[in-house]
């Protein structure tokens, strides 16, 4: 088997721990140095107002002019300088001789570091490496009533006494950065942990592959593939087939895009539904996904059954001209043993009168429609369509203005589609109730293609007959029906009219306006 690579949870997990440590760090080293700057301001700060305090007191001004300043002024800023903790303070004549050190044997000898500016009447500030190491100090001068400088005082801090004011913030500063790596690599825990179950624990190459396979077959497939989110509401995946089936623009796609039958399917898992489209049947299955007892989503798949249920159309009739001939065989068959019977009987005038009545009767119908219809399939269905109905207990009557010599705008398989249909949905409406009838008209004239089915049943409203035209419902309860819905996709293609009523019967109508016919020009003769 062959190894697998880190998991993009681990991956991460590396990366993060790795960069936070490294920002961490890099954080430390600048807070540390940004507290040896700030504590290199602050020290500034402090020994030039202790410098400058000292060097204000008047009896400061007062010692320098006595004949023994030092026995006056070393008691002095010893206490200062071990009340304010710095490491020297040192007052110095002009000619740079110390009046007072922190270490006695240096008194009397020259001050080492820069006085220019002092004796000058400014007060500085600056880094210097005296007789106890580099420090921070201040130079000011002591001025008499006159404004003249007559001596100089320098409180200082060495770098040493800075340093390990710093040293002893490290510790805060150290505990601080371990706490925010350990929270830092919490975090990324939970970050790995999250990334582990939205990756499902793959590698990096193993999600490659499996996008590359998705989109694959996503694009390969034949068959619509819809897949929405956990509300159902959302699209997330749509394949190019679906949106072919279904006419769907580029883009993000909603449950509200989809047709209105599809619509209504809800999340809910769907087992080969049949839906009609404006220009497809559809065999439609839902169902949902789910994750560790979650629910993650819904897929949608669309079979399309458009050129199928047209053939399985066009069975359907040959096995209702085939029930028919079976049926008027049988009844032929009876006709027949009755009148052998009859002639057996002796009475062959009533055998030649009961044969000739049912033969007059079928031969008068299959007359009428032969001479009022020029399409033989159109003919061939009603005629199978009247026994069916006979058997069915149902009286089925062609009407005497029925005149069809074109099935324009229709193919002779679209008006067998269409009527076949609408007598089919009769024939159910009315059921087996005692006196039922089923009444059906087709003209053709100059300006449109007239069909219409009316029957004795109770009819539809225009809320029920909008649904039952949406995808095939049915008011039966044993199967949703597709009649309806076909009829309304044909009449939908040759932009026809399809309505329902119930007055003062219940009626289907269809008519399908024809192109006017132009004028015949007429041109006029020389003679």
């Amino acid at each position: 088997m062959p190894r697998r690579g880190r998991t993009v949870a681990g991956q991460a997990f590396v990366v993060q721990v790795v960069v936070l440590a490294v920002v961490i760090c890099v954080g430390t080293a600048l807070v540390v140095w940004q507290t040896r700057h700030a504590q290199d301001d602050a020290t500034r700060a402090r020994v030039t107002d202790i410098a400058v305090a000292v060097a204000q007191a008047p009896s400061t001004l007062a010692a320098v002019r006595s004949p023994d300043p030092s026995a006056l002024l070393q008691p002095v800023t010893e206490a200062i300088r071990r009340q304010t903790e710095v490491d020297f303070i040192v007052v110095m004549a002009p000619d740079r001789t110390r009046y007072t050190h922190t270490d006695p044997e240096r008194i009397g000898k020259p001050f080492s570091g820069n006085i220019e500016r002092a004796l000058a009447g400014e007060t500085f500030t600056e880094t210097f490496t005296g007789t106890l190491g580099p420090s921070i100090r201040s130079v000011t001068p002591v001025r008499a009533a006159d404004g003249s400088v007559v001596a100089l005082v320098s409180a200082g801090v060495t770098r040493t006494h800075i340093g390990a004011q710093v040293t002893e913030q490290l510790p805060m500063i150290l505990i601080a950065a371990a706490c925010g790596l350990v929270l830092a690599t919490l975090g990324a825990l939970l970050l790995r942990r999250r990334l582990l179950r939205q990756t499902v624990g793959l590698a990096p190459g193993e999600l490659r592959a499996l996008y590359d396979h998705h989109d694959a077959v996503l694009h390969s497939v034949h068959e619509g593939l819809l897949v929405f989110d956990k509300t159902g509401e959302r699209a997330e995946v749509v394949n190019d087939q679906a949106r072919r089936l279904l006419e769907l623009p580029d883009g993000p796609v909603g449950r509200a895009d989809l047709p209105i039958s599809l619509q209504r399917l809800g999340s809910g898992v769907v087992r080969d539904e049949m839906h009609v489209t404006a220009d497809r049947v559809l065999v439609v299955n839902q169902d949902v996904v789910e994750y560790g007892g979650r629910r993650v989503g819904t897929v949608l798949t669309l079979r399309d059954h458009t050129e199928l249920r047209d053939v399985l159309g066009e069975l359907n009739s040959v096995r209702g001209f085939a029930e028919a001939l079976r049926a008027q065989a049988h009844e032929a068959a009876n006709r027949l043993h009755a009148v052998v019977t009859m002639v057996e009987l002796g009475r062959p005038r009533e055998a030649v009168a009961f044969a000739t009545a049912e033969l007059e009767l079928s031969q008068a119908l299959i007359d009428r429609l032969t001479g009022a219809v020029a399409e033989p399939a159109v003919v061939a269905l009603l005629l199978g369509k009247v026994e069916q109905a006979a058997e069915y207990g149902v009286e089925l009557t062609v009407t005497g203005d029925t005149l069809l010599d074109s099935t324009e705008p229709l193919t002779a398989h679209e008006i067998v589609t269409l009527l076949g249909n609408l007598v089919d949905n009769a024939l159910d409406a009315v059921g087996r109730d005692d006196d039922a009838w089923v009444e059906v008209t087709v003209r053709r004239d100059e300006t449109e293609l007239y069909v219409r089915v009316a029957d004795s049943g109770p009819g539809m409203s225009e809320e029920l007959f909008s649904r039952a035209t949406e995808r095939g419902y049915s008011t039966k309860t044993d199967h949703h029906g597709l009649g309806l819905a076909l009829v309304r996709r044909l009449v939908a293609r040759h932009d026809g009219e399809l309505r329902a009523g119930r007055e003062p019967e219940s009626a289907v109508v269809v008519r399908f306006s024809l192109p006017p016919v132009p004028p015949e020009s007429t041109e006029d003769g020389d003679g």
